[in-house]
Formats: structure tokens, sequence, C-alpha cells
């Protein structure tokens, strides 16, 4: 059971400590620069953070110290872009995802960026190398932006038990799985349906904005997937997607979590789609199934009585090694800690920076 969680707002990480039954907010690294993503490496207890610092760039950081010191390293770099090229400008501006590779390869890591290229490093950070079988697939030019003016991936999962196994999420841009380690890639999204487009291309599966996508630590085949039209889930590895119906108070928003031993048990973050993006009726709330989806548990005690308009993030949402913990944070820097799998909450703070990621650290 994880005692620390890392907390990535727009102004700097912090990290979050369990003491005498409480939670205790530390000191800020990199105070007042925008951290889009975190990640501990728990192989070696690397420490990464990602920073988009607008005109100054994308950053990349490394601890070996627990974030006591850090070094910089060389961001992902895209090629330079030839010549007549479509679709987005062949340029980094954000790291959107960061995950290590599997048990067996030490010292790899996943970056998924805006705008939409996927990166592997062999060598703990210190290069990267641009997955040109994705980058270059014909229908990579169908993907569009979602939430930003181009594509990004924000979601990379590596089967434990196959490392060469990768599933990623695109917005918009559907689910796409490798076999061979990025290699070759497919588009796996049958099943799911995209509801703001015409009803003869709703079925389409590169169409589908996905807003995050999770599978089950031990029984990876499963998944969730918070799309932009609702809830749907997988028990056969993406092969086909089934909708989740009848969510209340909403089946849109855009985090997810799965339970890593229970695939049927999941909590996600409900709002109001579209234009507004504010929870239903101004109730703050977490929901939890329990059976696969079939029913929901509406999860509110510790969390606002008073109206709230918080939006929680695709990665605002984590949950520890044992299922049992939980970490939630919002972008108006509310920041929501539970011990019962989201019966109750404790408040560690309603005044932090927006917070785009959180994580429990191993």
């Amino acid at each position: 059971m994880s005692d620390r969680v890392r907390v990535a707002t727009r102004k700097g990480l912090f990290t979050v400590t369990r003491r005498s039954g409480r939670w205790h907010l530390g000191e800020p690294a990199f105070l007042g620069d925008p951290v889009t993503i975190v990640l501990d490496d728990p192989s070696d207890r690397t420490l990464y953070a990602a920073l988009n610092l607008g005109h100054f760039g994308v950053k990349l950081k490394r601890s070996g110290d627990d974030g006591k010191t850090w070094e910089e390293l060389d961001p992902p770099a895209y090629p330079a872009q030839p010549e007549g090229a479509e679709g987005a400008p062949w340029k980094l501006v954000q790291i959107w995802a960061l995950e290590t590779g599997g048990k067996d390869e030490p010292g790899v890591l996943w970056a998924g960026t805006i705008p939409g290229g996927l990166f592997r490093s062999r060598d703990r950070g210190r290069s990267w190398q641009l997955d040109r079988s994705l980058w270059d697939h014909p229908d990579r030019l169908k993907w569009a932006g979602g939430g930003y003016d181009h594509p990004g991936i924000h979601s990379i999962l590596v089967d434990p038990r196959d490392s060469a196994r990768v599933t990623i999420g695109v917005s918009t841009g559907g689910v796409w799985i490798s076999e061979d380690a990025g290699e070759t890639w497919r588009v796996a999204a049958t099943g799911m349906r995209a509801t703001y487009m015409p009803p003869e291309l709703q079925g389409d599966p590169i169409a589908q904005d996905i807003h995050r996508i999770v599978a089950c630590t031990a029984r990876p085949e499963t998944l969730w997937v918070q799309h932009h039209c609702g809830i749907f889930r997988s028990t056969d590895a993406a092969a086909t997607w089934t909708e989740i119906t009848d969510v209340a108070p909403s089946s849109f928003g855009f985090a997810v979590a799965v339970h890593p031993h229970d695939p049927d048990v999941a909590w996600f973050v409900p709002a109001i789609k579209d234009e507004r993006r504010v929870p239903v009726d101004a109730r703050f709330v977490a929901t939890r199934t329990r059976d696969g989806g079939k029913h929901f548990d509406v999860l509110s005690t510790g969390l606002p009585t008073e109206p709230s308009y918080d939006l929680v993030y695709r990665h605002g949402l984590a949950v520890d090694s044992t299922g049992t913990r939980l970490a939630m944070g919002s972008t108006t820097g509310g920041l929501w800690i539970s011990e019962d799998a989201g019966d109750s909450w404790q408040c560690v703070s309603l005044n932090l920076p927006p917070i785009s990621a959180v994580r429990f650290a191993p």
C-alpha cells in the first residue's frame, strides 16, 4: 500500500505523504512551472517529470533521489518535417503520457505526445526514438484534435504478461494495439460509437475520441475506456467493446481507474459534456461499479457539499496497487484521497494550482 502521491499541477510538482493517519502536503518542485505528467519507475526508483513551459518549450526532468535534486534530459524530438507533409506539425507540443516498459525491460520508457507521436527510450530517458511505424501509418492523418488543436496520445498500456503488446489511446483517433513492441499497429475500437459524427461514420474506429483507457493489472484482457460519448468496456483484449449504459448521474467524463486485481471494479468522475464540462447539478461526486458496469454507486462522502464546478482531467484519478486507496485531483485545485475504495474521501487541499495528474508512488 502506497503512502505517497505525486501531484502534477499547473504551478509545480507536489508530493503528498501519509503520516500519523493523515496526508500531508510537501513543498513543490518546479514552483510556478506547469507539470503535465509524472512517473515513478519502480524498477530503480527513478522519478520523471515532464514540463510544458510554453514559449520555452517542453522540458523533461529526472531525479535519482526522490526529488531532492533533478537533472535535465533532452525531451523527445521530431525529425525535420518534409516539405509538403500533411497533418499536424512535426513539433513537440506536450508530453501527455509517460510509462515504463515491462518488468523484463529495465530502463525502457514510453512517451505519448501531442501532436500524436509515440516515442520510446531504452536508456532511462537519455535518448528517444520516434515510433515511425505509427507516425507513418496512413490512418494517422485521419486523427484529429480533441481538447487540443492537434491529436495526442494520452494513454499507454504495456501488457504485464507480454512487454511487446502495447495499447495506446488517442484523442481523437481510437484505440491502437501493437503486438511487436511498436513495429506494426492496428486500430481496435469495434463496438464504440461517436455520436458527434454523421450516422454512417459513428462506428468508424478512427473517429473515436478516447478520453482515457486503463487495464486491470491482474486481468489485462479487461480494459475500460472513458470516451467522449460514454463508458466502454472490453473483456477480450480490445477485440470488441461494449457500451455501458444507464449510468447516473452521467456517463461523460475524462478519468477512469480500474482495480488492479478485480476487473469488474472501476471508478469514474462524471460531468456534463461538451460546452459546459462541470459536475451534473454542480454536485461533485465519483462513481464506482463493482459488477462490470451493471450497477454504479455514487460516492460523495467527504466531497464538497456546496455547489462545485471541479473537473477531473484524464490523469486526475489514480488507484494504488492494493485497490484500496484512491487519489483524485481537480481543475480547481482540490485534492482528495480515499482509503476505503471511494466510500469516503479525505480532503488534502482545496488550494492547489489546477491539477493535471495524480499518481501513487511505489
